[in-house]
């Protein structure tokens, strides 16, 4: 019977040679919808003035957005596995970060001025990022194992970075009396710009570095660094390719989609607020689908470096970034927030501190999280 048995066919082999690039398919969605918007744009940007037109462009183009950044998050952790942890950090976070600030300038030279974008932006990303992602990853851990652990130093350590950099970016322009509303002078823009970037190096520095355990679980510890050395090189270059190549098509498709955007926010008066959301949604889900994983897994070490590493990229690297590009092109900035988001953002913050000031969290702490995150959708629309 054994002289029977073939050996596997040529055409199954092929199969598992391309069974890495049969997670692309999305990549042939996104370069079509480029081209039909390179060709056809100026006849289809119009159906805006139509509802359902609107409806089904702004639908359709977010999810081509957010599919393609999911896209540029997988192969961002692809090459961090293969680098080790100081490299793969800035891999991901500068590829985030990179279309979070090409969405906002692309949304802010369309249209009218919005110059509270980048605040909005801001706020969202931690109100969405501290309140939902989070409430949900400790709700769903809850609920199947009770409790979970996580590396206090770590979190602690993150906490005691966004803290200040929240405050100083969206609170201390609603305090200082330089210039009038909530701006801030060319000096303080400065300090604030060099605040966030300085402590982002420090920090990054402290993670990937002699303290490195304290953003690993105990049984973890020792065990990074063994995944930096890879020895398939073709597919290291495989994922860095991919990666230019899905970066490439969401700079441009952001530059379409804020046309619905603004369209709805200045003609049918909608929340100025609603295009940062939009553009902090865009940043934060593809890393909120891994971290609530790490959190059903109960890794919910990785899940806290993923959701507040997240809200402290957003911070440290988008706000002086922003600031030298509002510079550059003459764009006004209002960092402050205004009293109703002053008080959910100083709400959530201290909610944070509490819920991560032990090594366990429960199913309470899940709850409080997802409670502030629908009271901050609410008053977007009731403040």
């Amino acid at each position: 019977m054994s002289a029977t048995q073939t050996p596997p066919s040529s055409s199954s082999l092929k199969k598992v040679r391309r069974s890495p690039w049969a997670q692309e398919w999305f990549l042939a969605v996104t370069l079509a919808t480029v081209l039909v918007f390179v060709f056809f744009g100026e006849a289809i940007l119009p159906l805006v003035h139509v509802p359902l037109g609107l409806v089904g462009l702004l639908s359709g183009l977010f999810f081509v957005v957010m599919g393609t950044a999911m896209g540029v998050v997988r192969h961002a952790e692809a090459i961090a596995e293969r680098l080790g942890e100081p490299f793969g950090t800035l891999v991901l976070t500068l590829s985030i970060t990179g279309i979070e600030v090409c969405s906002i300038t692309a949304v802010m030279m369309h249209g009218e001025s919005n110059p509270d974008l980048v605040r909005d932006t801001l706020f969202s990303v931690v109100m969405i990022v501290l309140g939902g992602m989070i409430g949900t990853a400790l709700l769903v851990g809850a609920l199947r194992y009770k409790e979970q652990e996580y590396n206090l130093q770590g979190a602690n350590a993150y906490l005691g970075v966004i803290v200040p950099l929240a405050v100083f970016t969206l609170i201390l322009p609603d305090v200082t009396n330089t210039t009038a509303g909530p701006t801030l002078s060319t000096m303080q823009k400065v300090m604030v710009g060099a605040m966030s970037a300085g402590l982002f190096v420090v920090f990054l520095a402290l993670q990937t570095g002699r303290h490195r355990a304290y953003f690993s679980t105990p049984e973890d510890n020792g065990e990074s660094g063994e995944h930096g050395t890879s020895h398939d090189q073709p597919s290291m270059i495989r994922h860095i390719l991919l990666l230019l190549v899905y970066i490439v098509p969401v700079v441009y498709l952001v530059e379409q989609l804020a046309h619905p955007i603004d369209y709805v926010i200045e003609t049918l008066h909608a929340p100025q607020a609603l295009g940062g959301v939009l553009m902090a949604v865009l940043v934060a889900t593809p890393e909120a689908v891994g971290g609530v994983k790490s959190a059903l897994s109960n890794r919910l070490q990785r899940s806290i470096n993923i959701f507040l590493g997240s809200v402290l990229a957003t911070i440290g690297l988008t706000v002086p970034v922003m600031l030298v590009v509002a510079s550059i092109l003459g764009l006004e900035l209002n960092l402050g927030l205004p009293p109703t988001q002053m008080l959910l953002l100083v709400t959530m913050l201290a909610t944070s501190i509490i819920t991560f000031s032990s090594k366990r969290t429960n199913l309470m702490q899940g709850a409080v999280h997802l409670l502030l995150f629908m009271a901050f959708i609410l008053l977007l629309f009731q403040s």
